[in-house]
C-alpha cells in the first residue's frame, strides 16, 4: 500500500494496482516480506507494487512503485507488456480491499535493493526482501495470496522466453 495512513476500519476499498516481478537469470523473483499492520504476528511474502495514481498509466505506476519500494530504476519501456491481470480480495489494516492488479515481469541481473524511498507505513510493515521460485514459495505457505506462486512461475517463463529470442 502506498497510502500513508490506514483506511477507516470496516470500509471496502476498490483499487487498481501495478505489480512488478523482477526476475533474475536463475528464474528467481524478487518479493517483499511484511505484514498487515493489525496482524504483525502473521508475516507473508508479496509482490512489489501499489496503487495507480490519478493521471498515471499502469506502466508508469509500476515503474514508480519499483523505484519507491526497492530502489530499482528502469525506463518504462523496459516493463514490456503486462504478463497477467487479476482481481483479488483481501483484508488489510481492518479494511476489505478489492484489488485489480496488472503484473509486469522484468529481467534483472544483479540489483542493490534499498528501502530508502519507502513511505512511513511501508517502512513499518515491510521487513525484508527475498528471491523466490514459485514452487519454493508455495511450499512455505507464506505467500500473501494463493495466486502469487503461479505469478512467479509465469514471470520466470516469460522472461526466459524473452531472453531466448
Amino acid at each position: 500500500m502506498s497510502e500513508s495512513q490506514l483506511p477507516p476500519p470496516g470500509t471496502v476499498r476498490h483499487r487498481t494496482t501495478a505489480r512488478v516481478l523482477p526476475v533474475r537469470p536463475d528464474g528467481k523473483v524478487l518479493l517483499l516480506h511484511g505484514w498487515d499492520p493489525l496482524k504483525p504476528q502473521t508475516p507473508y511474502w508479496f509482490t512489489i507494487g501499489g496503487g495507480v495514481e490519478s493521471g498515471e498509466t499502469v506502466a508508469e505506476a509500476a515503474g514508480r512503485e519499483l523505484r519507491e519500494e526497492v530502489g530499482i530504476v528502469l525506463p518504462i519501456d523496459a516493463l514490456g507488456t503486462p504478463v497477467a491481470t487479476n482481481t483479488i480480495e483481501f483484508e488489510w489494516g481492518g479494511c476489505r480491499i478489492v484489488q485489480h492488479q496488472t503484473f509486469f515481469a522484468v529481467a534483472v541481473d544483479s540489483v542493490d535493493v534499498t528501502f530508502a524511498n519507502q513511505e512511513e507505513l511501508e517502512l513499518q510493515t515491510i521487513s525484508a526482501h527475498g528471491w523466490w521460485y514459485g514452487d519454493d514459495l508455495e511450499a512455505t505457505g507464506q505467500a500473501a495470496h494463493v495466486t502469487i506462486p503461479g505469478m512467479l512461475r509465469r514471470a520466470a517463463d516469460v522472461i526466459t522466453l524473452r531472453r531466448a529470442s
